[in-house]
């Protein structure tokens, strides 16, 4: 982050924003339900395969969080992600966008913002990136059983889900902050 603001000397400060994707899809995930003892409640199942993608961003230290809701993966959907976030970080400040190794965020054709600096993470380490943690309790609370029936319907529940938790006041800073992830102030 130290070079990341020598590189940037007219930044205030350097925020830290957490970048991934999630496939939201017809053929979900089932999470464990409270039931009675010995009962096995029923659950919604589907074996279709049509899927979108959230391309989400949250910066902890900001409690913010951007999000793009596409139906497949790819160079043009990322560069459609670092232009919202390069919208979303504060007008004196510069972002450390740290992101995991997707083809797409190594891309040649990859367009990165003047204000956004991309910090690749070590390879097999999905706990250091904070938004996967988002993207648990949105498996777990929020799209968990149910019954999608096209991709339209994925994309407006992604959308709805999304808005629904960045609008909680505190819920990106409880949920994705990291005491090794706080801002680098200039002075």
């Amino acid at each position: 982050m130290a070079g990341i603001q020598d590189q940037h000397p007219d930044a205030e400060r350097v925020e830290v924003w957490f970048q991934d994707e999630a496939r939201v899809g017809q053929k979900g995930s089932l999470t464990h339900l409270w039931a009675p003892t010995g009962t096995r409640p029923r659950a919604v199942r589907d074996h279709r395969f049509k899927s979108a993608y959230i391309f989400g961003a949250v910066c902890p230290e900001r409690d913010t969080g951007v999000a793009l809701v596409v139906s497949r993966a790819s160079t043009e959907a990322m560069n459609l992600m670092l232009t919202e976030i390069s919208q979303a970080v504060g007008d004196t400040a510069h972002a450390a966008v740290l992101i995991d190794g997707a083809g797409w965020h190594t891309a040649n054709d990859l367009v990165v913002p003047a204000n956004i600096t991309l910090v690749p993470l070590p390879p097999y380490s999905p706990e250091l990136n904070a938004i996967e943690r988002l993207w648990q309790v949105m498996r777990d609370t929020l799209l968990s059983h149910r019954l999608f029936t096209d991709l339209n319907h994925i994309i407006e529940v992604c959308c709805t889900t999304w808005n629904a938790l960045v609008n909680q006041p505190g819920r990106i800073r409880s949920t994705c902050g990291y005491a090794w992830a706080a801002p680098v102030k200039t002075s």
